[in-house]
């Protein structure tokens, strides 16, 4: 016990002798014997690749997890070395919600049949988002912070024994300054070697992990362009998710909508442009009941001659067709529909039934539905 209290106050006398050579050193009444320019260099890089590590890793999490609770939950359960329970998804539990929703309304209805198909594809854009964050988590946010907290902390622990091996060297270099005696200069003297020697085997133990950040960096770029990776397949999946979704309802929409609008062209819903906002587009047009319409083919009620007819085997009115100007280019969903470039030219018009919002096209021997917001209607 009594060796203890020696040694406590010994290691005090040290840490105070230290911090007042320090503070001396601060305010510039004591020698400081300096590093040169390419440790000091590495020792600046050290310091700005932790900083923005630090910054990289807290933003991407943020991205990967905007809420707050549930990053604290996740690190909770990091710390306790404990499985983060799986979490349900936004997308996942909009499509739940949809699909729950579909079934009080009615499978079998407009509403309820889009409200299952839209909600399917939730369901799908939300799985590609976990499948997107767990393969984040793993190849690059795992590798920065194992750096922090693994490569970073033993260069941290090596540069503050450095510290205070410069700390006693530079001590050594005072005591002998003030020396008068030969014994005391050369006891000094000898003292000074030693400490001497540990401070250049400890700057050369920190040199040789400060030029480790070069390895570090090639790392984290790997781990980089592993995160694009995975980042592009992410969004790639839910583009093609959306674009499928969007073929889905474009080649429902006269069935769900036939008939409901007919001769109301105001009130009508333009369907979804790929390219440029469908209301600049349905500005330019003039009503709908302006555009010629076939007569009504005998035994097929207006209502569901949309749905019943096949536009390649109606023909065009004798006279009191339109041209049209197509403004956008657009993919047909089904064998009903016709293609369009943009800048070409096309004749057009109506069938009895039909929702206001698509017209008969016709491009050479080539026919089909168009939609009426990627056209510009001429006189």
């Amino acid at each position: 016990m009594d060796f203890n209290v020696k040694k406590l106050a010994s290691d005090a006398g040290v840490f105070f002798s230290r911090a007042m050579q320090f503070t001396e050193e601060k305010l510039g009444q004591a020698e400081k014997t300096e590093l040169d320019a390419h440790f000091e260099n590495l020792l600046a890089r050290a310091d700005c690749t932790k900083n923005w590590t630090e910054k990289i890793l807290r933003q991407t999490e943020v991205l990967l997890q905007p809420n707050p609770s549930a990053r604290v939950e996740e690190f909770l359960y990091e710390k306790l070395d404990r499985k983060v329970p799986s979490r349900v998804t936004n997308g996942e539990l909009l499509a739940q919600y949809m699909t729950e929703a579909a079934n009080d309304f009615g499978p079998g209805t407009p509403y309820g049949k889009t409200l299952i198909k839209v909600g399917e594809t939730q369901r799908r854009l939300g799985a590609a988002e976990r499948d997107f964050i767990h393969s984040a988590s793993i190849n690059f946010l795992t590798p920065l912070r194992n750096f922090l907290e693994g490569d970073w902390r033993t260069i941290s622990k090596e540069r503050r024994i450095l510290q205070n091996c410069r700390l006693d060297l530079d001590a050594c270099k005072a005591r002998l300054k003030k020396a008068k005696a030969a014994e005391a200069k050369a006891a000094a003297e000898h003292e000074l070697r030693l400490t001497q020697t540990e401070f250049d085997r400890q700057a050369e133990v920190t040199r040789l992990l400060l030029e480790g950040i070069s390895s570090t960096h090639v790392n984290h770029l790997r781990c980089l362009h592993e995160f694009v990776e995975s980042q592009t397949n992410y969004y790639a999946q839910c583009y093609q998710y959306m674009l499928d979704l969007q073929k889905q309802l474009g080649s429902s929409k006269g069935e769900i909508f036939s008939g409901t609008f007919v001769g109301n062209a105001e009130s009508a819903s333009p369907p979804p442009a790929a390219t440029s906002p469908p209301a600049v587009a349905a500005a330019t047009l003039p009503a709908v009941p302006t555009i010629p319409v076939v007569p009504t083919i005998a035994g097929v009620p207006n209502t569901v001659a949309e749905s019943v007819l096949n536009p390649n085997e109606v023909k065009p009115p004798a006279s009191g067709t339109r041209k049209a100007r197509v403004l956008y280019d657009y993919e047909a969903a089904d064998s009903t529909e016709l293609a369009l470039l943009a800048d070409e030219m096309i004749t057009v018009y109506s069938l009895p039934g039909m929702d206001p919002d698509w017209l008969i096209g016709e491009r050479g021997n080539q026919k089909g539905k168009v939609p009426v917001t990627y056209l510009e209607l001429l006189s």
